[in-house]
């Protein structure tokens, strides 16, 4: 991984995306200093937060400066396990709400009747991908860089049943989808 990754990767200043989510500036801000072990508690948390609740993307957990003592790709090794366990456990949070939710007749009606049938919409294309893919589908999903993981995983939350091939799914994507920018970037700065 060192090979392919621009020299000042890991020091990029994440003000960039404050641009782009202005009102969670100060999260973007607590990664952006995350440095040590307990950097590692926030990335975990911030990937938590932006499997079920938080819009955005996950992939600014790439540039805290964790400066463990290892090297860059030691230190990318490690920010992607802790991304991939931290997002699989608020997928998992994700999954129980969408099953609470698929028993919930007034939240699926309210969903329905508004302008917008978020419900039918997600299912129609989330069915779609699960019939054809099942779980490997929801893992390929996850691994889009920069399109919002809850759009994903609430709806395969609400259609699927089983916990751990959830879990497993979406700590594949998520790793996948970090591996998958590390990756981009790297060939990206290669050209430049």
């Amino acid at each position: 991984m060192t090979a392919i990754l621009p020299e000042g990767f890991l020091s990029m200043p994440l003000s960039i995306f404050d641009d782009i989510f202005p009102e969670f500036g100060w999260l973007s801000s607590a990664v952006e200093r995350a440095t040590g072990w307990g950097g590692l508690i926030i990335i975990f948390i911030y990937s938590f937060l932006i499997a079920f609740a938080l819009p955005g993307v996950s992939e600014i957990v790439l540039l805290a400066p964790l400066e463990l003592g290892f090297s860059r790709a030691g230190h990318l090794a490690i920010i992607i396990l802790v991304s991939g366990v931290g997002k699989a456990v608020g997928s998992v949070f994700a999954f129980h709400l969408g099953q609470e939710v698929k028993q919930s007749g007034p939240v699926l009606r309210l969903f329905r009747n508004s302008w917008f049938d978020v419900v039918s919409w997600s299912e129609r294309r989330t069915v779609s991908l699960a019939q054809q893919w099942g779980y490997a589908g929801l893992a390929a999903a996850l691994c889009v860089p920069g399109f919002p993981d809850t759009i994903s995983i609430y709806a395969f939350s609400v259609l699927e049943e089983d916990y751990l091939k959830f879990a497993l799914a979406t700590l594949i994507g998520s790793i996948g989808r970090l591996v998958v920018t590390v990756i981009g970037v790297g060939a990206v700065s290669a050209v430049i």
